[in-house]
């Protein structure tokens, strides 16, 4: 912790070297947040440098009271949804309609028995539309409410609800499918 602070206080004293190491250490895990609300690496980069822009534009309010990885992803997080809203390809996918799949997938108490790894349902996450994708990143990945993921948003909290669920159905129902197909594959290979 101590090495973070004296991080923070030379970044804070101007010195290129220590905003350099600031970055290098955040750049790669703060990408991988960015690139949960994008639709592209190239979105994401500009994400990610707008958002250590305002790193450091800030870095004077960070008070060192808790961990300084989890400041910065708040900011990330902040500027992901900035960016989604003002970006217009992602206007019309951010309309928070509510059906936005045309029909409700019923959610299924199952627990689809499929294993995947953190690439591989990063990925299914990254398929659903971005309005559905945004509130379940901000509700399941970073932990946010769903009253605090409608004041971020701009939507009402049902429709944070709504649209969680509606992510959570359609995910439940790829990875019932990705099961299927893998037991036929297995099946056909016996």
């Amino acid at each position: 912790m101590t090495n973070e602070h004296q991080l923070v206080r030379d970044c804070l004293k101007g010195k290129p070297a220590a905003q350099k190491a600031l970055y290098e250490q955040f750049a790669a895990q703060m990408l991988g947040v960015c690139y949960r609300y994008t639709k592209s690496m190239s979105d994401a980069e500009d994400v990610l440098q707008e958002g250590f822009v305002k790193v450091f534009h800030y870095l004077a309010q960070f008070r060192g009271e808790g961990d300084l990885g989890a400041w910065i992803r708040r900011i990330m997080v902040t500027t992901a949804i900035n960016y989604l809203k003002k970006n217009s390809r992602y206007q019309y996918d951010l309309s928070f309609s509510s059906d936005q799949t045309g029909h409700l997938h019923p959610v299924s108490p199952d627990n689809p028995e499929v294993s995947l790894d953190a690439k591989q349902l990063a990925d299914l996450v990254r398929q659903l539309p971005p309005g559905y994708q945004a509130i379940f990143n901000l509700h399941a990945i970073e932990g946010y409410t769903h009253v605090e993921i409608s004041t971020m948003l701009g939507i009402h909290e049902g429709t944070s609800r709504s649209q969680y669920a509606r992510a959570r159905s359609l995910l439940m129902t790829w990875l019932q499918k990705e099961s299927e197909s893998v037991k036929s594959t297995h099946y056909a290979r016996s």
